[in-house]
Parts: C-alpha cells; sequence; structure tokens
C-alpha cells in the first residue's frame, strides 16, 4: 500500500496538463476563483477513474481512431487554455479572458487528458496489495488517490494564486502567465512527441 501510495504521488506530482492548468488558472484569476476549476478536475479525475475501474476506459480507447481524436480534442484545449491563462492578465482588450474556467473546464479536460487515463491505468490495474479483495484493494486505492489528488493540486493553486496575490505590475504578471502557459505548450508539444513515437 505504501508502494501505491508513492506511486500516486509521484504519477500525480508531476507537471502534465492538469496540475500546470491550476497553477496557471490561479497564477490568472486567484485561488477563489481556481477552487471551482480544481472541483471540475477532481470530478472529471474521478470519472476517468471509475472508467478505468469497469473497464469502459479500455473498449473506448481500444479503437485507435477514438485515441486520436481524444488526444487531438486534449491538445486543442490545452492550448485554448493556455492562451486563456497567457492573457487573464493582460489588458489587451480584445482577447483578454474576464472569467476564470470553472467546473465544466476541469472536467472537460480531464475527460479528454491522455494522462490521466494512463496514470489511472497503472494504478488501478498495477499495484496490487489485496489481490484477496479486489473490491477492498479498489475502494482503498480510491481513498488514497483522492487524499493525495486534493492536497496537490490545492498546492499548485495556492502556489499560482500566490504570485497572482503578490499585486505584481501588469508586465510582471504577463511575463508569469505567459510563462504558465509555455509550460502548457511544453507539454502539448511532449504529448505530441510521444503520440507520433507510438504511432
Amino acid at each position: 500500500m505504501i508502494t501505491f501510495a508513492l506511486a500516486v504521488f509521484f504519477l500525480i506530482a508531476t507537471p502534465g496538463p492538469g496540475v500546470l492548468s491550476t497553477a496557471g488558472v490561479g497564477a490568472g484569476y486567484g485561488f477563489g476563483k481556481g477552487l471551482r476549476y480544481v472541483a471540475g478536475l477532481f470530478l472529471g479525475t474521478n470519472i476517468v477513474a471509475l472508467g478505468v475501474i469497469t473497464g469502459l476506459a479500455a473498449i473506448v480507447l481500444s479503437v485507435p481512431v477514438i485515441r486520436w481524436v481524444l488526444m487531438a480534442a486534449s491538445l486543442l484545449y490545452l492550448l485554448y487554455l493556455a492562451a486563456r491563462i497567457a492573457f487573464a492578465g493582460s489588458k489587451i482588450a480584445f482577447i483578454a479572458a474576464t472569467v476564470a474556467p470553472g467546473i465544466g473546464a476541469g472536467v472537460l479536460l480531464q475527460a479528454i487528458n491522455p494522462k490521466a487515463y494512463a496514470v489511472n491505468t497503472s494504478l488501478f490495474t498495477g499495484f496490487p496489495y489485496a489481490p484477496e479483495n479486489l473490491t477492498y484493494e479498489t475502494i482503498t486505492k480510491l481513498l488514497i488517490v483522492n487524499a493525495i489528488w486534493i492536497p496537490i493540486h490545492l498546492a499548485w493553486l495556492w502556489a499560482g494564486a500566490s504570485l497572482h496575490r503578490l499585486n505584481l505590475s501588469d508586465s510582471a504578471q504577463r511575463k508569469i502567465n505567459y510563462a504558465m502557459a509555455a509550460s502548457m505548450l511544453a507539454v502539448v508539444a511532449l504529448a505530441l512527441i510521444s503520440g507520433l513515437r507510438a504511432a
């Protein structure tokens, strides 16, 4: 169980679309507004976990076309979020984002996020510690994942919001938002490279 908990920590804490967008939303809009987005990510993560546990995700993702459609949708959505974060603190009126991404945005990101499926598949199909009682193992794994997931995402949101609260100049805030967006673009690039290699 300890090995499983460590795996959860490292798989969730490493930068991916969820944590990077969480920090970006915090930096662009603040902690309070970011909580709605994190709530959506939480719901989406658990929907993906249930899809993996029931086998539905394996059936759906066994079709290569669906995998590519989800990958493309995920990358496009990450590009959209990156643009919203990049321009959240800017004064460029025609592209300024005044409304923070909410619950629906978080659910959507996780639903089309390939990392969410990969992480949940590895966690729920690997690391057996109670093979004689699969129900117990599955329930405790869900509890452990969520017990680790929540503080990690709140910490990323707090880190981003801390930058937001510093009341930096417009120029400094824009630079931070651009850096957050660039990090998300790096994830997009890595996902594209990984997807092309797997093809």
